[in-house]
């Protein structure tokens, strides 16, 4: 697996500080890398009704199929817990569906790292192909 990438960790960062978690208190910045070489970052948006709220993971996803691009090859997901927290199953899937080989960087503000796939994060995943 690769090293961090520098921009992609600063993204993630910044989204990180744009989190609106008044209720979990828990802010997670998450930026990936699509296959058009853009940068697209999101953070959680929390809800009064807890089932409408946003994962951060699930926001830079929103925001790059938005703009068209239908692929990632890499993401950062930046939070203060130690070890890194991971995406949750529903990004899990979320992710296999427009990344399944990428690479998942979990890092904290102690530079402390955890690296996986999608696909290793969401061993035999269900995806576009199993709709052929």
């Amino acid at each position: 697996m690769n090293t961090i990438d520098p921009d992609l960790l600063a993204a993630a960062k910044t989204a990180f500080d744009r989190a609106y978690a008044p209720y979990s208190r828990f802010q997670v910045g998450a930026a990936l890398l699509g296959t058009d070489g853009k940068i697209y970052a999101g953070c959680n948006v929390e809800n009064a009704s807890y089932g409408l709220s946003r994962c951060a993971e699930q926001t830079a996803i929103q925001k790059m199929v938005s703009e068209g691009v239908r692929g990632f090859s890499k993401a950062v997901v930046y939070t203060l817990a130690s070890p890194p927290s991971s995406p949750c199953g529903a990004c899990r899937q979320i992710l296999f569906e427009f990344g399944e080989n990428a690479e998942v960087v979990m890092v904290n503000d102690q530079n402390e790292t955890r690296v996986f796939t999608v696909s290793e994060l969401l061993p035999a995943g269900f995806g576009p192909r199993d709709l052929e």
